[in-house]
């Protein structure tokens, strides 16, 4: 009987979804009923004999330690009697690896029993004494504080000068209290950067050079395929000469720009043209320097 009994549930322990994915545990009140088999053995009274079991439960998880407070009715026939038992327990358990869907636990539990045995239309009562358990077990949960566990669990209770051995598997469905399970946000994803072409001209000079022609037929091409709609266009010069001079020929660079653009296919009301002198240059250089590289047009991709 006792290897029926485990093996029923063993089964049942199988049956939930061994989910192994990782999720935050966080402490929190629970509580459960649920019910089972049971198997008591008594001395001189008939032997060992299969019966049910109705078990409620409330605790407290840590993660990892738990304690709870558990009422039991356990009812068997021995023969032509009927035993009826009820017990208290305070139950101290571990679980293993509370942060996964399914785990185990293992426990030990102190209290008292109390019964009676009736026959016929008599009943005695059975002094209320002192119980002790064990158990082990395990818990699926799942992500909105349900869960659904198992225990095996081996009780001494010590009623009118014998030992009452219960042997019981229950199966029970629980809830546990607290704040929802704090969700992992995916890293975010890098911001999309607007691909850009730079464009280079020539000293105190607006036309566009050949390298200039090449540059510029690229962005289009780039502006075209990648579907981009709107294109800023911002002229540049050095810091030779005065700064209402450059930012007049920053204007007309980046006009000159805009221009091939459109020429290569790029609508002109998507491009947008700014001028800014020589208040931005790429390589900082002091007044009246002549830089190549800051007599520039910078094309960005929106």
């Amino acid at each position: 009987m006792r290897m029926k009994l485990g093996a029923a549930v063993a089964a049942a322990l199988l049956a939930a979804p061994l989910a192994a994915n990782a999720q935050v545990a966080t402490p929190g009140f629970y509580i459960g009923a649920g019910g089972g088999l049971n198997r008591v053995d008594v001395p001189n009274t008939g032997g060992e004999k299969l019966g049910f079991n109705i078990t409620g439960y409330v605790g407290y998880d840590f993660v990892g330690p738990m304690v709870e407070i558990e009422g039991a009715y356990r009812y068997n026939k021995l023969r032509n009697v009927h035993l009826d038992q009820w017990s208290g327990m305070a139950n101290l358990l571990y679980q293993f690896a509370p942060e996964n869907n399914f785990a185990f636990h293992v426990g030990i539990g102190l209290g008292f029993a109390d019964g009676s045995i009736s026959k016929g239309g008599s009943a005695a009562d059975l002094d209320m004494k002192f119980a002790m358990q064990g158990l082990v077990g395990g818990r699926y949960r799942f992500d909105n504080g349900m869960f659904i566990r198992t225990d095996l669990k081996f009780q001494n209770a010590f009623l009118s000068g014998k030992d009452l051995h219960n042997f019981g598997g229950t199966i029970s469905i629980g809830y546990k209290f607290g704040p929802p399970q704090p969700a992992v946000a995916p890293p975010s994803p890098p911001p999309a950067t607007s691909p850009s072409f730079i464009v280079f001209f020539d000293f105190d000079r607006a036309n566009l050079t050949a390298q200039a022609m090449a540059t510029i037929k690229q962005a289009a091409a780039s502006a075209k395929s990648g579907n981009r709609t709107r294109v800023g266009v911002t002229g540049h010069t050095d810091r030779s000469g005065s700064d209402g001079y450059n930012m007049a020929l920053s204007l007309r660079r980046a006009n000159a720009v805009k221009d091939q653009l459109v020429r290569e296919g790029i609508p002109a009301a998507g491009i947008a043209v700014v001028g800014r002198g020589e208040s931005q240059p790429l390589v900082p250089t002091a007044d009246g320097v002549r830089e190549p590289q800051n007599r520039r047009v910078e094309i960005v991709l929106q």
